[in-house]
């Protein structure tokens, strides 16, 4: 029997989900940072931003930016871990990480590019200081196998960081899901011409863990000291977790 899982509000065999997620990717991927862009109103900047800060990154740090796209936070931590450091770019989508592979190059910046499934790492046991996830985790299949996956591959002592699209505050539900189903599609099909594509991933945010589950969840993974912080009324999150 093929296990089920949810593509967007769909039910799917959870081998199908991969296969569509990349396919949403693929046609997005030419407009990903300018519709990223559109549809924050810029403010995706400032959460990688608060990333960047939580994560604490220093000289000589190896750290795992997984599902990367076209590397916005692999950017900021090549700059703050140095020649001595190695920060690698790792995505499921050969689209993005060309993408991201490109203009990191365009900026003077060489990382290791790794095209791979978060939930089958080939990367050693312990090896990076941190691992980032943003906006990622709610496209993988299994999450808690991308979990564990996740706290393998960190060091005793490192830190994980999953900056992920999250629970709104209450009152404000019924006008983010009018922006939700209804503008994000309208930018879709008029900028990048695929509203389907922009209309799943406004279902695909419905349909992941809010705070407090995905709390648990790091949680039952093995992580310890998880915590989150609500960025801009819970329209993102940014979830840390320590490895012992």
């Amino acid at each position: 029997m093929n296990k089920k899982t949810h593509f967007g509000f769909a039910s799917v065999n959870a081998k199908e989900k991969a296969e569509k997620v990349a396919g949403v990717f693929n046609r997005v991927a030419q407009h990903y940072d300018l519709m990223n862009d559109l549809m924050s109103a810029g403010l995706h900047r400032a959460w990688k931003a608060f990333t960047v800060a939580q994560a604490g990154v220093r000289e000589g740090f190896r750290v795992l930016d997984i599902a990367g796209g076209t590397g916005d936070l692999t950017r900021a931590f090549a700059h703050q871990a140095g020649e001595s450091g190695q920060v690698w770019l790792a995505d499921i989508n050969e689209s993005m990480l060309r993408l991201g592979r490109d203009k990191l190059l365009n900026q003077g910046i060489l990382a290791p590019v790794l095209l791979c499934d978060a939930e089958k790492l080939p990367l050693p046991d312990n090896y990076f200081d941190r691992v980032s996830v943003a906006f990622g985790l709610r496209n993988m299949t299994h999450k808690e196998t991308a979990l564990a996956e996740m706290l393998r591959v960190l060091r005793p002592g490192g830190k994980l960081l999953i900056l992920e699209f999250s629970a709104i505050w209450k009152p404000l539900q019924s006008l983010y899901d009018i922006y939700s189903f209804s503008v994000l599609p309208w930018l879709g099909r008029h900028i990048a011409k695929d509203a389907d594509s922009y209309r799943y991933l406004a279902e695909s945010i419905r349909m992941h863990p809010d705070q407090e589950t995905l709390l648990r969840m790091l949680q039952e993974a093995g992580f310890v000291g998880v915590k989150y912080f609500n960025l801009t009324a819970g329209i993102a999150a940014l979830h840390t977790g320590l490895k012992l």
